[in-house]
């Protein structure tokens, strides 16, 4: 054996010690010693190859306002006045339109303890996760149409309310049986009052949702709180990332979304399935985030981004995702070299789970990387977690 190969050998071997034991501590699996990715049963086949496609690129009608004003607006939501849009933003604030002439107001936020340092920098709107659990971070918002009430799922906080008049929202439920909840995610509240929420792991916060999706974490929870009992149950647990949730039109069941699994559930609430699951879409064709409804009962389902073969291939092969999660690089680092080129996906489906209509921006140059997709008055308003806008997309140009 030649020194050129024992050299090979060498760097080999030290490269996969390092892997294992991440010795320098300088990876995002770091601080969980416990991190171990497991086994992902992969999607059948690519679902992007066999879906139809929006080759119009209709999404690229979006009007795209208030570019480089925040950040993040993850969700969005209207009063049942139908002022808005209301949207929480990565500094902590749950902020809405007023109109051109008082643009946008600080109509709440979720934490008693904010400072000077969740303001956004004064030349720059970029986020803060290092703060989050300080500051706030809000994510699904919705609004109690008979109270006029804004519920809400702060990711540090848990689910949280504030009034018409906005301000300080107080706390509904923050933890199960006296453990916190570790990431309350998205939420919705029925006609009674009653709010359904998801929790995405009992084990990662969002600001380590990258190890989270590495790990193929299957914490997460579907839950329901009775405010007038105040008593919290747990639904449906074992999910990969439970995430966006939304009641349906008349109330019989729930649709709620797991995103690892790149597929919806629906949770019966009525009837002689009261209290079962089934799937109700899967083999979703990227990942899905937040859930909308419209007055006709059909749900929005926006896309973070579509699949791609390597992402279907490493999630049946841990051992690579651990590799990932014991590079010597920061989340924000990973996320560039592993999150796909830019794109905007929405799906419309029946109350029934069929397919209606699909609408994207395949260059991503209008519109990407969409967490919420909400209707209102012929529109539909675009939100995404990372970027520095909101889109507009006036319904009828569709069709």
């Amino acid at each position: 054996m030649g020194p050129s190969l024992l050299v090979g050998f060498g760097l080999v071997a030290l490269v996969a010690w390092y892997l294992a034991t991440d010795p320098l501590k300088l990876s995002i699996a770091s601080n969980f010693p416990d991190f171990d990715p497991q086994y992902i049963a992969p999607l059948a086949y690519n679902p992007v190859l066999n879906c139809s496609r929006d080759n119009r690129n209709k999404l690229q009608a979006t009007d795209v306002k208030w570019k480089g004003e925040f950040v993040g607006p993850e969700s969005i939501a209207f009063d049942p006045q139908g002022r808005g849009p209301y949207t929480g933003v990565s500094d902590g604030r749950i902020i809405r339109w007023d109109g051109p002439e008082l643009g946008w107001i600080t109509f709440a936020t979720t934490s008693n303890n904010r400072s000077e340092i969740c303001e956004y920098d004064k030349f720059s709107t970029e986020e803060k996760p290092q703060y989050e659990h300080i500051c706030g971070r809000p994510l699904g918002l919705r609004f109690h149409k008979k109270t006029g009430e804004l519920y809400i799922a702060d990711c540090y906080l848990g689910v949280m309310k504030v009034g018409p008049k906005g301000g300080v929202a107080e706390s509904v439920v923050a933890d199960l049986d006296g453990v916190p909840f570790k990431f309350p995610n998205n939420l919705d509240v029925d006609e009674n009052g009653i709010i359904y929420f998801t929790d995405s792991s009992t084990k990662y916060t969002r600001r380590h949702f990258f190890v989270a999706l590495l790990e193929g974490d299957n914490t997460g929870r579907l839950l329901k709180h009775d405010p007038a009992t105040k008593i919290t149950t747990v639904l449906v647990d074992g999910l990969c990332f439970s995430n966006g949730v939304r009641v349906s039109q008349d109330g019989t069941f729930l649709v709620f979304v797991e995103l690892l699994a790149s597929r919806l559930w629906r949770y019966w609430l009525k009837g002689p399935k009261a209290g079962t699951s089934d799937i109700f879409v899967e083999n979703l064709p990227g990942i899905p985030d937040n859930l909308g409804r419209n007055e006709r009962g059909e749900f929005w389902v926006p896309l973070h981004s579509l699949h791609t073969s390597m992402d279907i291939y490493i999630a049946g092969v841990p051992w690579i995702r651990q590799a990932i999660g014991r590079l010597p690089l920061a989340q924000k680092q990973l996320l560039k070299l592993f999150t796909p080129k830019p794109h905007a996906v929405v799906l419309r489906y029946s109350s029934e789970g069929k397919l209606l209509e699909i609408l994207e921006d395949q260059t991503g140059q209008k519109v990407h990387s969409l967490s919420d997709a909400q209707e209102h008055d012929g529109k539909l308003y675009l939100g995404s977690l990372i970027a520095s806008q909101l889109g507009i997309f006036t319904i009828s140009s569709s069709t």
